[in-house]
């Protein structure tokens, strides 16, 4: 028998010999190749002993024909589980970095469009009557009615029709902006 025969019965066999020998001759291989690839010591041995559990199941299934060396199919497959190791570490942190960044860039959209929004009522608000920015200006300070009109010297009745006809004139200016529309769409 050779070599590769001898280490394929091993490991089928579970002979712990074999296995031992096995493990102190390609250990270094895999551990310089996942070293070298963003791993670190526990790495190396979960990747050998799954890679061993892989190289089992597919010698016991009788189905497996080698055509290289059986170490060189060993390195093939702690590559490719190291590979999907790696892949799925990659979308863990990218997931991650994404959600933590989600919120974020979602409150930095809203505060910009807030920004546009209070730059878009300032402009507009700046070309009314000195009279209606007066009254609007009390009105958004949350006076009342009553506290308006005797400040303004208008009656009660005139000072809400003035804030209403005030709140119209604005909201006209603001909904002609093409601004506005912009705002609406987003």
């Amino acid at each position: 028998m050779n070599k590769d025969q001898v280490l394929i019965a091993g490991i089928i066999d579970g002979d712990q010999r074999i296995l031992t020998r096995f493990y102190r001759e390609n250990i270094r291989y895999i551990q310089g190749y996942i070293l070298r690839n963003y791993g670190n010591s526990e790495d190396v041995e979960d990747i050998f002993q799954d890679a061993l559990v892989v190289l089992y199941q597919k010698l016991r299934s009788g189905l497996l024909e080698i055509k290289v060396p059986i170490t060189t199919y060993f390195y093939g497959i702690c590559k490719n589980l190291w590979r999907n190791r790696l892949r799925k570490k990659q979308r863990l942190i990218l997931d991650d970095e994404e959600s933590r960044f989600e919120g974020v860039n979602d409150t930095i959209m809203n505060d910009i469009e807030n920004q546009e929004r209070e730059h878009l009522y300032r402009k507009h608000f700046q070309k009314l009557s000195i009279d209606n920015k007066k009254l609007l200006q009390l009105f958004f300070e949350g006076r009342s009615m009553k506290e308006i009109s005797n400040i303004t010297g208008y009656t009660e009745g005139y000072t809400r029709k003035k804030k209403f006809m005030a709140k119209k004139q604005l909201l006209k200016m603001i909904e002609k902006d093409p601004m506005y529309q912009e705002l609406v769409v987003a």
